[in-house]
């Protein structure tokens, strides 16, 4: 491809870009996004307090 035709596609790509982009608006949507989460962090936390336990019975063996 010469010069001239590769001059003229990206001069043409370039006003087709500027006439197109006065007409792409973008809106806030009416309402809020909202999104949904279900995490299960239920078990993490009772492995943390079951082993915080059995190193608590651990160290005070005694005391049980």
């Amino acid at each position: 491809m010469n010069h001239a035709k590769l001059t003229g596609r990206m001069a043409g790509a370039t006003l087709a870009a500027a006439a197109l982009g006065g007409c792409i608006t973008v809106n806030a949507p009416e309402e809020p996004i909202v999104i949904e989460l279900n995490v299960n962090i239920r078990q993490e936390v009772i492995y943390r307090l079951a082993e915080d336990a059995g190193n608590t019975i651990e160290d005070n063996a005694d005391i049980f």
